[in-house]
């Protein structure tokens, strides 16, 4: 039976892309968070020495004690982190949600002219800096920035509000900045929708309501939870934005990542976060490919 060589090499180019950006350097960070750490540069003794082969192998299994694993569940900081990571990612979702989805709804029914300009628009933040994107928002929501000027002026308040360092401008920022990789995979659902379904739920006697609920939401449910999973899942990570926007008052893993590799250098300690932080991330992963698995099933 002949191969078919072409066919493989195209298979072949995403897996080498995976191993060569993902597998490797999970394997050193895993390698790096069961070694220990010292004051030297790099700051860790690796305890795995291929140097001496076989024999280097059996020794450092014969020695594996998950320590530095054992210090992050004895240490409050670092599952408090983890679980305020969710929390802001769930709520931030959430709100991209609620704003993604009616964005997605009115593109998918507007004129085909205004299409193609509305998608732009929507893509038309990429176009610049991220870091200038977010360093924007830091003047818009200081105190003497243009929301609070905005309300003054207005006479809605009389003196300026504290938004700037606090987690409302950390969820301003994320849900500014990942509304496009909500809207982009609704719109794309919905932009294929057969129309004539919803005339016939009508002609049944559904109300305009109810046929968008059980008909145009339920076929959208896979758009939703790709935009779900495509904003729910690099937000659990996010540095900047906490940074910049939270301040030191707002508590996600990707700071105290930030703080073990570069402020304390305890690269055994942050690269066990960083290990456990993917195995977190597995969970939704594994979620969405087992929806994605029973959608084509269904329309098959």
């Amino acid at each position: 039976m002949q191969m078919n060589w072409p066919r493989k090499l195209l298979i072949g180019i995403p897996f080498l892309w995976l191993l060569a950006l993902f597998l490797v350097p999970f394997l050193i960070i895993l390698k790096i968070s069961l070694s220990d750490p010292v004051l030297a540069i790099p700051p860790y003794s690796p305890r795995l020495d291929l140097s001496n082969g076989f024999e280097g192998i059996i020794t450092f299994f014969s020695e594996l004690d998950f320590e530095n694993y054992i210090f992050l569940s004895e240490d409050s900081l670092y599952w408090k982190a983890y679980i305020s990571s969710i929390k802001i990612s769930a709520i931030a979702t959430f709100f991209t949600l609620m704003i993604g989805f009616p964005l997605a709804y009115a593109m998918s029914n507007a004129s085909e002219n205004w299409r193609t300009p509305l998608l732009m628009l929507i893509i038309l933040p990429f176009w610049t800096s991220f870091l200038i994107r977010i360093y924007s928002w830091m003047g818009i929501l200081s105190n003497t920035g243009l929301i609070n000027q905005l309300l003054l002026w207005m006479g809605v308040i009389s003196e300026p509000i504290i938004i700037l360092n606090t987690n409302t401008a950390v969820y301003i920022g994320i849900v500014y900045t990942y509304l496009p990789f909500m809207v982009l995979p609704i719109y794309a659902t919905l932009d294929r929708l057969d129309g004539s379904l919803l005339e016939a739920a009508q002609d049944l006697g559904c109300t305009r309501f109810s046929a968008f609920w059980l008909v145009t939401l339920r076929l959208a449910k896979p758009g939703i939870a790709a935009g779900c999973f495509l904003v729910f899942i690099p937000v659990i990570g996010e540095f900047v934005i906490p940074s910049l926007l939270g301040g030191s008052r707002t508590l996600m893993i990707g700071k105290v990542l930030w703080d073990e590799f570069f402020a304390n250098r305890d690269w055994p300690i942050a690269s066990a976060v960083a290990v456990f932080l993917l195995l977190i991330l597995l969970i939704p992963i594994v979620l969405f490919q087992r929806n994605e698995e029973k959608q084509r099933e269904h329309e098959r």
